[in-house]
């Protein structure tokens, strides 16, 4: 069929595709990775549910074995970043949202998002 028909009765039937710009996907099983580097991703819209297509050859490796990469990547660069940075995950815009609702410094709201393990709202009625 002529693609640009396809389009047309796609349109008709309130089908909207989009080709998305992915540089990775990966899928994740019980027991490995399935990881796509250069992909052809399309997202369907039809009558309220997204659906994804990926078009690709996938490279397989044990599952885990890209965490812990990308964990060693940051762990290389935690020290430099310790100076300003996050401390323990949290995220400095996480503690700059939680001293500026509970009204305290920025020392005694990080404090707060470790002891509730990142929950903000858990951490902001701590401080209140």
């Amino acid at each position: 069929m002529n693609p640009r028909k396809m389009k047309q009765m796609m349109e008709q039937m309130g089908i909207d595709v989009t080709e998305l710009d992915a540089e990775e996907v990966v899928i994740k099983t019980a027991d490995e990775e399935l990881v796509f580097s250069d992909a052809q991703v399309t997202r369907m819209d039809a009558q309220g549910q997204q659906t994804y297509q990926v078009v690709g050859e996938p490279e397989t490796r044990e599952r885990g074995a890209g965490e812990l990469e990308a964990g060693a990547d940051a762990d290389a660069g935690a020290d430099a970043d310790d100076a300003g940075g996050e401390d323990a995950g949290i995220p400095d815009d996480d503690v700059e949202l939680v001293a500026e609702r509970a009204g305290v410094d920025a020392d005694a709201a990080r404090e707060a998002l470790e002891a509730t393990d990142g929950d903000l709202a858990a951490a902001i009625a701590r401080l209140e």
